[in-house]
């Protein structure tokens, strides 16, 4: 069986995008419709990868010349999708570390328009200690701002040379938080002031919000796949058919250049977006991060597995429906609607997504995700939300570990280990808690909740201040700890 890349060509296009990141989800979802575009439309660009950790994919996507396949599957209404994709918009990708003269270099391409990037929720972060002349910043703004000083300097800034930023990084406002810390550096390297003028006038920074689950590379079915494609890809990237993007623009729509209507994508440009970015991240995202995990600490793998438990299914549909949904302003027919829509979208047979996937970096996630949800209805309903107070206990219960190796805590779950993944403070702050000797179950459940519960940095305020907050994971913990997880969700549910 020939290699993908083997078999495919690439037409001659101008890089007319950059992307600071190389995973899963942006090959499914920016990549594949910008594959669309060339198809359908005139826009007629590639995209560049930027790899912004030093360890990633970069290797395998240049061993396929930037080529790999998507796989996209789905039930809409009422009939079976499914559709493979040959990607061709991905010119390659650069380590930002081991190529940092070729990946600076990029900043001098007179063609480049958009920046896309999904550095996770942590990744928009302000680092005081980034310099201008680190090769690279290790930070993804710092990495930024040297980027878009590097084409002022190149273009002595030309007003025509600005960059459109569009954000996929699930927070708030990330094109106006990732453009506050491109000017914070500006401003700690004492950069000229035209700079910062032209940063402002020529350049935009789109908030946005993305909707589609990619559950990456099908490990189980990779070989049946590839046999019915005729090829091997190594960069197989499954997702289900469902697509949303809201686009919110600050200066203009963008439409015209990067042309999602005329191409039929279900885009959104506006200029208030608040109703798609709320709905979405508390709805959608706030059940997968208030279920996964502790439906891992049950035993079980999958989302669709979590779907076909009756303990765990009916744990999300009553923290989304009792929950997070009455946490919430807005039309609670269309917030239902839109909920009854996610469950089934959760349900899709096609798709394996693994909860280990979903728990990478899972406390910012929760604080972007589920803790408004939880200060929302206590701040509705004066009582603490019971699946989502367990949910948090369930979080912390699934970061205990005493080791951390290749940059992962060790977790152990029935006698195997499994990795978790997040930012190095929180792991560290994890791994010395439970390196610590507890007199018995309750004293460690008091003591750990405590310390996680004020850690504000984490949750940007101090939950320990919450009323009932603290006595409440404590006692979840306790439970978790002597009655193991399933059990403890079983005495949540009778209460």
């Amino acid at each position: 069986m020939q290699a993908i890349e083997e078999i495919t060509t690439r037409p001659e296009r101008p890089i007319k995008a950059i992307q600071f990141g190389e995973g899963n989800f942006l090959r499914a979802f920016i990549d594949w419709q910008i594959d669309i575009l060339n198809e359908k439309t005139d826009f007629n660009g590639d995209v560049i990868m930027v790899q912004p950790l030093e360890r990633g994919m970069a290797d395998m996507i240049n061993a396929q010349n930037g080529f790999y396949t998507t796989v996209l599957r789905g039930i809409e209404n009422g009939k079976e999708i499914e559709d493979y994709r040959k990607i061709t918009s991905v010119r390659g990708c650069i380590n930002a570390y081991s190529q940092y003269d070729e990946y600076i270099k990029q900043a001098d391409n007179p063609d480049l328009r958009f920046v896309f990037s999904n550095t996770t929720e942590a990744g928009i972060a302000y680092d005081p200690s980034v310099k201008a002349d680190d090769k690279p910043q290790k930070s993804f703004p710092g990495k930024v701002a040297a980027f878009l000083y590097r084409r002022f300097k190149t273009f002595n800034g030309d007003k025509n040379k600005g960059l459109i930023f569009i954000p996929c990084e699930l927070i708030d406002k990330n094109g106006e938080t990732l453009k506050k810390y491109v000017l914070q550096h500006a401003e700690d390297w004492k950069l000229e002031k035209e700079f910062t003028t032209w940063v402002n006038e020529a350049c935009d920074f789109c908030n946005s919000l993305v909707d589609r689950i990619v559950p990456g590379y099908p490990r189980a079915e990779a070989e049946k796949i590839q046999e019915k494609l005729g090829y091997k890809d190594n960069l197989l990237d499954a997702a289900e058919s469902f697509l949303f993007w809201a686009i919110e623009y600050k200066k203009k729509s963008y439409e015209d250049e990067l042309p999602t209507g005329k191409a039929g994508l279900n885009v959104v440009w506006t200029d208030d977006m608040t109703f798609y970015r709320t709905r979405k991240v508390r709805i959608l995202n706030g059940a997968h991060t208030m279920s996964v995990l502790a439906a891992y600490q049950t035993g079980l793998n999958t989302v669709e597995e979590c779907m076909h438990s009756p303990l765990i299914s009916s744990f999300m549909k009553k923290g989304l429906f009792d929950e997070i949904i009455e946490s919430m302003d807005g039309d609670k027919e269309l917030l239902t609607s839109y909920a009854k829509d996610v469950l089934e979208r959760f349900q899709n047979p096609y798709i394996v997504h693994l909860l280990l996937s979903i728990s990478l970096n899972s406390t910012s996630k929760f604080k972007t995700r589920d803790l408004p949800s939880l200060l929302g209805y206590i701040e509705k309903k004066g009582q603490l939300p019971k699946i989502l107070t367990f949910s948090l206990a369930a979080l912390i219960s699934f970061y205990e570990g005493t080791e951390i190796e290749e940059g992962a805590l060790k977790g152990h779950r029935n006698g195997e280990v499994y990795q978790i993944k997040d930012s190095a403070d929180v792991l560290e702050k994890f791994q010395s808690l439970y390196s610590q000797s507890y007199k018995d179950v309750k004293e460690k459940s008091e003591k750990i909740a405590h310390e996680i519960l004020k850690m504000e940095s984490w949750w940007a305020m101090d939950l320990t201040t919450v009323a009932g907050l603290e006595k409440e994971i404590a006692s979840d913990l306790e439970s978790i700890w002597s009655v193991g997880m399933t059990k403890a969700i079983e005495k949540v549910m009778e209460n």
